[in-house]
């Protein structure tokens, strides 16, 4: 089965998991999306008390430890990532009309070879945001999704800011040689997921 995809791309608190909650919600181009939020995933599991079927009682604390030292999943872990993303599919009921929205995965090049495998990425969603108003957003919480996480202290976010320079962002080049789309959004403190919302769309549907 085909699956077509559209990858957020941005640095923590950006706004990623709101707006593709609004995808999901509004769809778009007359499709279903389906948000396949990675880090939301990899937070269920890792509360869970024991291991989800399907995963062995090691991938279980691997991926708990990925998230409390905020580590990126490497190549050989990639299968961990394949299994949550069959799941998820199936578990949403994924059809061929449907766009998938990734957000969280792939987050560095040797993944995006991996899931460029198994998706194929016809847009790429850039939203961009500074350090300080990465900051301010997380502080002041506009979109509503970092109310109890654990890794919003500032030495994890600064951590992961860093992550995000060296080994994220280059995947807007890889998918931009690779013909896809994409759409770059300023992203204030404040913006609420449905001004990234309007601003994509406008975007689109000027570039349709």
């Amino acid at each position: 089965m085909s699956i077509d995809a559209i990858l957020l791309i941005g640095p923590t608190g950006a706004g990623k998991t709101p707006f593709g909650e609004c995808l999901e919600a509004r769809g778009f181009g007359g499709r279903r999306c389906l948000h396949f939020d990675f880090g939301h995933q990899l937070r269920t599991i890792a509360g869970q008390g024991n291991p989800p079927v399907g995963f062995s009682r090691g991938e279980h604390a691997f991926i708990r430890d990925v998230l409390e030292k905020g580590l990126l999943l490497e190549n050989e872990y990639f299968p961990i990532a394949e299994k949550i993303i069959d799941s998820f599919l199936r578990e949403r009921g994924f059809s061929g009309t449907d766009v998938m929205v990734l957000n969280g995965l792939p987050r560095h090049l040797d993944q995006a070879r991996d899931v460029d495998r198994k998706v194929t990425t016809s847009a790429v969603v850039v939203l961009e945001c500074g350090a300080e108003d990465v900051l301010r957003r997380i502080s002041d919480n506009p979109g509503g999704d970092r109310t109890g996480r654990e890794d919003d202290g500032i030495e994890m976010v600064r951590k992961k800011l860093g992550i995000f320079r060296e080994r994220t962002a280059p995947l807007i080049r890889h998918y931009e040689n690779a013909g896809c789309r994409i759409f770059r959004v300023e992203v204030g403190p404040s913006a609420t997921a449905e001004e990234i919302y309007v601003q994509f769309s406008s975007m689109a549907e000027r570039r349709l």
